[in-house]
């Protein structure tokens, strides 16, 4: 099937890059074209993949082209635009999250894609990531979660709150973990080297009981991806970069690993190392051969959005709380 990538600055052209890789790999797609309003980027990525290259989507469209999908990496204010255009036109989507600037936005998405019978998902990449994956089969009710998000800092994607640039990853694996809705949402956050926050510490309470403490920042001197949930008699960890899990189990007998207490076995669930972007694809180009629901949906980028948001709009009440003076001082308001 053929397929274009919308938007191919630093996430449009890994789109790029695998579509390309899974193509030379004999999978049933085949890159036919990438879109960009910059001109020299739009030159300079076709010439890389050695592929066709439009600087508008209506061009693309014109031009006589059989696509079947494409994935939409343009910046998020333009997704419903990108996404409608191309599902009108019949084309299946692969939307970059954050999957809208708006649940309105989303709402529309979804209405979309119904109304035209179309397949939407959602680029929520660490789904795909070969230690979730692997972790999925292990939970069972989770009652307290501790995730850490830091990366160094990079001036990219500083349009965006951390929580919607990084953070938003974590809040989707835990939505998917967590069959409950939210009951609490307590967060602060300050912009540290650019004008929107940099870093983030958040608290979600479930209505099951269930906490989770998230922590992003995108000023660390270091790189971490780490998520750890408890539940009973067991501790997860798991490492997003390493794609390794380690299984803590009370009473549990043959641990694989050694522990340091004879009641608790250590395991290491069998984890086979995989570009989660390249399995994100692989399943977006099955999805839209089946006719599937795809693993992210719409519906699950509604979710993961949503809650982004909320958290967006607790940190800005936080910070109205606040008066932060030009030093880096912060003294009660009044």
């Amino acid at each position: 099937m053929d397929v274009a990538v919308v938007g191919v600055g630093a996430f449009g052209r890994n789109h790029a890059r695998v579509y390309r890789e899974l193509e030379r790999e004999g999978a049933p797609v085949r890159l036919v074209a990438v879109v960009d309003s910059h001109q020299e980027r739009a030159r300079r990525i076709s010439q890389e993949f050695e592929t066709a290259g439009f600087e508008s989507l209506e061009q693309c469209l014109a031009s006589g082209l059989t696509l079947r999908a494409a994935s939409v990496a343009v910046p998020t204010l333009h997704h419903l635009k990108t996404a409608k255009t191309l599902m009108e036109a019949g084309i299946d989507v692969l939307i970059e999250k954050p999957v809208a600037a708006s649940v309105e936005e989303v709402d529309e998405l979804i209405h979309l894609a119904e109304l035209h019978h179309r397949v939407a998902q959602v680029g929520h990449v660490e789904r795909f990531n070969p230690a979730v994956r692997a972790t999925v089969p292990l939970v069972s009710r989770p009652m307290f979660f501790e995730v850490h998000r830091l990366s160094v800092f990079i001036a990219r994607s500083l349009d965006v709150d951390v929580v919607l640039d990084l953070m938003i990853h974590d809040l989707d694996i835990v939505l998917s973990f967590v069959n409950s809705p939210l009951k609490e949402i307590r967060a602060v956050g300050l912009p540290i080297l650019s004008s929107k926050v940099d870093i983030a510490s958040v608290r979600v309470e479930f209505a099951s009981g269930c906490v989770a403490n998230f922590t992003a920042s995108r000023v660390s001197t270091e790189r971490v991806r780490k998520l750890r949930f408890f539940q009973l008699q067991q501790y997860i960890s798991l490492d997003y970069g390493r794609q390794d899990v380690l299984v803590f189990s009370v009473g549990g007998q043959g641990g694989a690993l050694p522990s340091p207490n004879p009641d608790i076995s250590v395991s290491k669930p069998r984890v086979l190392s995989e570009e989660p972007l390249h399995a994100e694809l692989q399943a977006f180009i099955q999805a839209v051969q089946t006719r599937s629901r795809p693993l992210v949906s719409l519906i699950d980028g509604r979710r993961a959005l949503a809650l982004a948001l909320e958290i967006v709009a607790s940190i800005h009440r936080h910070r109205e709380k606040i008066d932060i003076d030009q030093s880096g001082g912060a003294r009660p308001s009044g």
